[in-house]
């Protein structure tokens, strides 16, 4: 029986040519590594949430936050850039950053009984070493890609990989749990080794530059069909400027496009809801359940909901077909919008599910969307700083929107309708944007540099 799954799984990673370019592999080693991460968030979430009194859990959890934001802080400056320099080295990046869990995990599996604050540095080592494998896996993509794949089905698929293995790993997990809190981070330990000698199994494509140019990056939006190179040779040094043109900003990677910018900004605002909805719902069902189910039930069918909507997500941007990705992560900010303001204004318990489904929903779709604009129109010089700054931005607003969610009052339809305002605001800003922008038609194309 296990064979004939582990045939059938991987039928379905190497279809569409995933399995002649590579990409195949790189699925199975993503779904290794949502399985060792969800293993070391039930070890944590047990600790800081579900074994502590509310008052001091939302304590712990404001503490947890400021601990999320260090990675990201550290991410952006440092990891990305230093990974743009490294070219040749994202598997043995990818296998550090695994190497790196298993020991946390092993380490913590010792000390996650008492809960203290010892934990939380290495939930911090755990947090930066997921989040820089997370920036390169978005990178090498591209260098994957079979040509019957678009970026955004491929993308998808990884990371409906990635949504499965979770939920394995939920079970598996919570079975682990049972035995002793330390278990599950034994377990992580041993799913991070074998995701470690997996990574140096990835084609060497990953660590290849042949064939790649350096692209040119403006400060001013491109005109139509220029992505930086003239006709695949690197654009010419541009001609002596007078003395008032010097004055005018350089390029950096706040030049990627508008249209990465428009997709980052309506992301930010998804993000944002999700933070808030996790913390704010987190604690005002522990305190007054809706429908009269007990909170842990009301609990867990919030997650259920928000799993689905994620998994759904991955699922449709698999079936995609559209080459306008700007106008879908627009949508989405739309649907996710409309979904929290009908929760505000009949909050009960089959809206609250409604929302969480269709914001996890609207994060994942959206997620995809804004990483096949990066692909897309980055250039691969700059791109894994480009992917470090989005997972930033992003991860900064989800702890923007759990701080709001922790310091507003538990009431629901107050809750929900301060989300629906920041969402309706950030809907209309993106709408502008999109105006201005337009939509490009063309078949995404990865850029290199």
């Amino acid at each position: 029986m296990v064979h004939g799954t582990g045939r059938r799984i991987r039928r379905a990673t190497a279809a569409e040519g995933a399995g002649e370019s590579g990409l195949a592999k790189l699925i199975e080693l993503h779904a290794l590594n949502a399985f060792g991460d969800m293993l070391i968030t039930i070890a944590l979430a047990s600790t800081i949430f579900f074994s502590v009194p509310t008052g001091e859990a939302r304590g712990r959890v404001a503490l947890y936050l400021l601990v999320t934001m260090a990675p990201f802080a550290l991410l952006a400056p440092v990891i990305g850039p230093l990974l743009d320099r490294l070219p040749h080295g994202r598997r043995a990046a990818m296998a550090m950053s695994m190497l790196a869990r298993a020991v946390l995990a092993w380490t913590m599996a010792g000390v996650v009984v008492g809960g203290g604050l010892a934990l939380y540095p290495e939930a911090l080592g755990v947090l930066v070493a997921s989040k820089a494998y997370g920036v390169v896996r978005s990178v090498v993509v591209p260098r994957l890609l079979p040509s019957r794949l678009s970026l955004v089905k491929a993308n998808s698929r990884v990371t409906l990989a990635g949504l499965l293995a979770t939920m394995v790993a939920a079970g598996v997990g919570g079975l682990l749990h049972l035995i002793g809190p330390g278990w599950p981070l034994r377990g992580a330990f041993l799913v991070f080794v074998a995701g470690t000698l997996m990574a140096f199994h990835l084609p060497h494509a990953v660590d290849s530059a042949k064939g790649e140019q350096r692209a040119v990056l403006h400060a001013e939006e491109h005109p139509p069909g220029h992505h930086g190179l003239l006709h695949g040779k690197a654009a010419p040094p541009p001609a002596p400027e007078p003395a008032a043109a010097a004055q005018k900003p350089r390029a950096s990677l706040r030049t990627v496009g508008p249209s990465v910018i428009l997709a980052l900004r309506a992301m930010a605002a998804m993000r944002w809801l999700v933070g808030f909805l996790v913390m704010f719902l987190a604690f005002l069902l522990r305190d007054d359940p809706i429908g009269g189910l007990r909170p842990t039930l009301a609990l867990g069918l919030v997650a259920l909901a928000a799993g689905t909507g994620n998994a759904l997500g991955s699922l449709l941007g698999s079936l995609l077909r559209t080459r306008g990705p700007e106008v879908t992560v627009t949508v989405m900010l739309l649907v996710a919008g409309c979904a929290t303001a009908a929760a505000a204004l009949w909050y009960g318990a089959a809206t609250v599910v409604l929302v969480a489904g269709t914001a996890g929903m609207a994060a994942s779709l959206g997620k995809l969307s804004l990483d096949a604009l990066i692909q897309r129109d980055v250039p691969e010089s700059v791109r894994t700083s480009a992917f470090a700054r989005s997972e930033t931005a992003l991860q900064l607003s989800w702890v923007a929107g759990g701080a709001v969610g922790i310091l507003l009052p538990l009431n629901g339809g107050l809750g929900l309708s301060v989300a629906a305002a920041v969402l309706g605001a950030m809907l209309l800003w993106t709408v502008r944007s999109l105006l201005r922008v337009g939509v490009r038609h063309h078949p995404a194309a990865p850029r290199v540099a």
